[in-house]
C-alpha cells in the first residue's frame, strides 16, 4: 500500500507540473506533439524493456483477442486525454483544464465504490461530498458546461479502470498501447514531413530535443500511475489526483495569469478542504494500522 501511493503521488506531481513543458513547445500544434509524445515514448519503453529483457509477453498478448480489445479501448481513451489536455494548455485553458481533473476523482469513488464494491470510510465519503460541492459551485459559476474538463475527467477515469484490470504490468500494458497507437502518430508525421511541415524536421536543435523529450515525460507518470493503481484501492487513487490539479492550477493562475476571481476561490477552497480532510484520514488509518500489528 505505502509503495503504491508513493508511485501515484509521484505521477500526479509530474502531471501538475505539464504545463511548463506544453508552454515551452507551444508553436508545435496540439496533434502533433501527441503524434511526437506517442512515437517517442515507443522508442523509449522499447529500450527499457530490451535492456530488461521483458518481450517474451507480447506474442500471447497479440493471440489473446479480448486482451487486445482490452488494449485498444484503454490507447484510445489516454490519446484523448493527451490531445485534450495538450489543446488546452496551449490555448490558454490551464485553469480549465485543472478543473477537470478535480472532477476526476469523484468520477473514480464512484466507480469503486458502485462497480468495484470498495468501502469507503465515513471520512472519506464527507471529503468526496465536500469536493463535490466544490465542483459543483465552479461549474455553476462558469455559467455553460465545462466541456473541456468533463472529457478530461471521464476519459481518464475509464483508462484509470481499464489499467487496473489490466492483464499486464505497468512497462508491458503502456507498451502495448503505445504500440497500437503509434502506425496511426507515425503516418500523421510523415504526412507532416512530406508537405514540409513537420516541426522535427524543419525546427531548430532546441524544438528537436523538446519534442524528443515528449516519450520520457509522457511515460515516466503514466509507468508510475500504472504501478500504483494496481497496488492501492480505485478510490484511493482517484482522491489523490486532487495533487496535480492543484499544482496545474497553482501554474494557470500565478505563472500564466489566467483568470481567478473570489468566486472561483470559494469552490477550489472546498476542493482543498476536501483534501485535506482525505489526507488526515489516510494517516490516521495508516497509524491505527501500524499500532495494531
Amino acid at each position: 500500500m505505502n509503495r503504491g501511493m508513493l508511485y501515484a503521488l509521484a505521477a500526479y506531481v509530474l502531471w501538475g507540473v505539464f504545463p511548463v513543458y506544453f508552454k515551452a513547445v507551444a508553436a508545435v500544434p496540439a496533434l502533433e506533439i501527441l503524434a511526437n509524445r506517442i512515437v517517442w515514448s515507443l522508442v523509449l519503453v522499447a529500450v527499457l524493456l530490451t535492456a530488461l529483457r521483458q518481450w517474451r509477453w507480447l506474442p500471447a498478448v497479440a493471440r489473446t483477442p479480448r486482451a487486445s480489445r482490452w488494449f485498444v479501448a484503454s490507447a484510445t481513451l489516454v490519446s484523448v486525454n493527451w490531445g485534450l489536455y495538450i489543446w488546452a494548455v496551449n490555448a490558454g485553458q490551464v485553469v480549465d483544464a485543472s478543473l477537470g481533473y478535480f472532477i476526476n476523482p469523484l468520477v473514480n469513488v464512484t466507480i469503486g465504490a458502485l462497480l468495484l464494491r470498495e468501502r469507503l470510510r465515513n471520512a472519506q465519503w464527507a471529503a468526496a461530498s465536500l469536493a463535490a460541492g466544490g465542483v459543483a459551485w465552479l461549474t455553476a459559476q462558469a455559467g455553460q458546461l465545462p466541456w473541456i474538463g468533463l472529457v478530461l475527467a471521464f476519459s481518464f477515469a475509464g483508462y484509470g479502470l481499464l489499467r487496473k484490470k489490466a492483464p499486464l504490468g505497468a512497462i508491458e500494458g503502456f507498451s502495448v498501447e503505445v504500440m497500437l497507437l503509434v502506425p496511426l502518430a507515425g503516418a500523421y508525421l510523415l504526412w507532416l514531413a512530406a508537405q514540409g511541415a513537420n516541426h522535427f524536421v524543419q525546427g531548430p536543435l532546441s524544438l528537436q530535443a523538446l519534442l524528443a523529450l515528449s516519450g520520457p515525460i509522457t511515460a515516466v507518470p503514466l509507468l508510475l500511475f500504472a504501478a500504483g493503481a494496481r497496488r492501492i484501492p480505485f478510490s484511493t487513487l482517484g482522491l489523490l489526483q486532487y495533487v496535480a490539479p492543484t499544482l496545474q492550477l497553482m501554474l494557470g493562475v500565478w505563472l500564466y495569469h489566467e483568470p481567478f476571481g473570489g468566486t472561483k476561490l470559494v469552490g477550489y477552497g472546498m476542493v482543498w478542504v476536501a483534501l485535506a480532510l482525505f489526507t488526515a484520514d489516510s494517516l490516521w488509518s495508516a497509524w491505527r494500522g501500524r499500532r495494531a500489528t
